[in-house]
């Protein structure tokens, strides 16, 4: 299952555009071009489901590849596939592995990730995107499908789940599930970037009332329950919550998303905060990340590079009283352990301590 759009990233991707984002009296445009092998249990594609094989690679900058962490960790998955994580920004050319010792990636020895998309497909002219999951034998990149990723996930690496890991796709939830994945996708998760890479008032005006009519439509809908679809965490949870977590930071200044900050959206803000106090949701969260990649890297929105110092981050940990409203988070499994210390956010770009 795909997305409607789901590609490799579009706003993630450096390249294409020699660093430019907004396309002067367009509409945005994501990109729909994206490598599409899977790993799957059988190995239809050439790429079977084995521990220890492949290594994913994201930054924490970016909403799509945050996905796949949260979902990583949500079932116990880091012992069967490692992480690469790239710094929170790049040039035209490439994310880069800038946080490791020496800039390069202590596995594949390399600086860039460009450089497993060309051991692949040598001469390759899309955007370079995280998150992508790279065979670490022969180095090669094999998907940055980030919407079929994080289900197969769920789905084809169920024999290495930790002992307690939740359905986040469950069978007979999947229609609603990809229903609402699909109308947030569109209105939400990419409707922030309509707004913010619009080339012409037009365009933006309509991004901007279609943002907005959604996020309504989702308060509504999360007034009397916890989470978007039946009684625990699903797939759709943490797809919304990696755009709400990226509201007012980001999106609501540079993307010109300002109807209303997250934090005066009652429902959605109370829903964001519950979330984030989960294991595996907040405590995978880099603030600074996030607010370097868009202030920095996206120049023509923010010509300075000055990264705004705000919000304050101490209010994600106030009482949000969604627990009134039933549901548990994990079913009937548990929540994940902390995060191993190479995987920890620094404590300096995360209220949680």
């Amino acid at each position: 299952m795909t997305e409607d759009g789901a590609a490799s990233g579009g706003d993630e991707s450096p390249g294409r555009t020699g660093g430019r984002y907004v396309e002067p009296g367009g509409e945005f445009t994501r990109d729909q071009r994206y490598i599409a092998t899977r790993v799957t249990v059988d190995g239809g594609d050439g790429w079977p489901v084995e521990p220890g094989r492949y290594r994913l690679a994201v930054s924490r900058a970016c909403p799509w590849a945050s996905r796949l962490v949260i979902v990583r960790r949500l079932l116990g998955l880091e012992g069967a596939i490692s992480m690469a994580i790239a710094g929170p920004t790049h040039d035209e050319r490439s994310w880069t592995f800038d946080l490791d010792p020496g800039g390069r990636d202590p596995v594949f020895g390399i600086e860039r990730l460009a450089e497993a998309y060309f051991a692949r497909f040598p001469g390759y002219d899309r955007g370079i995107t995280v998150p992508a999951i790279v065979d670490v034998p022969t180095g090669q990149v094999v998907t940055n499908d980030y919407a079929q990723m994080s289900l197969d996930l769920s789905t084809q690496w169920t024999e290495y789940h930790r002992d307690g890991a939740p359905d986040l796709y469950p069978q007979r939830l999947r229609d609603e599930i990809d229903e609402v994945n699909e109308v947030v996708f569109t209105d939400v998760n990419n409707g922030v970037y309509r707004c913010g890479f619009a080339g012409s008032q037009q365009a933006y005006d309509r991004a901007y009332r279609r943002l907005f009519d959604r996020l309504d439509w989702l308060s509504d809908r999360l007034a009397g329950r916890r989470y978007l679809v039946g009684e625990t965490i699903t797939e759709a949870d943490v797809r919304l919550f990696t755009t709400l977590v990226r509201f007012d930071p980001v999106y609501h200044g540079h993307f010109k998303c300002n109807r209303s900050r997250l934090t005066e959206m009652p429902v959605l803000w109370a829903y964001a905060r519950d979330l984030f106090q989960t294991p595996g949701f907040g405590d995978t969260v880099d603030f600074d990340h996030i607010k370097r990649h868009y202030y920095e890297v996206q120049r023509d929105i923010n010509p300075t590079g000055i990264v705004p110092l705000g919000p304050d981050l101490s209010t994600w940990l106030t009482p949000h009283d969604r627990g009134a409203l039933g549901g548990r988070p994990f079913g009937d499994g548990t929540a994940p352990p902390p995060p191993a210390p190479a995987e920890r956010v620094d404590p300096a770009h995360t209220p949680l301590h």
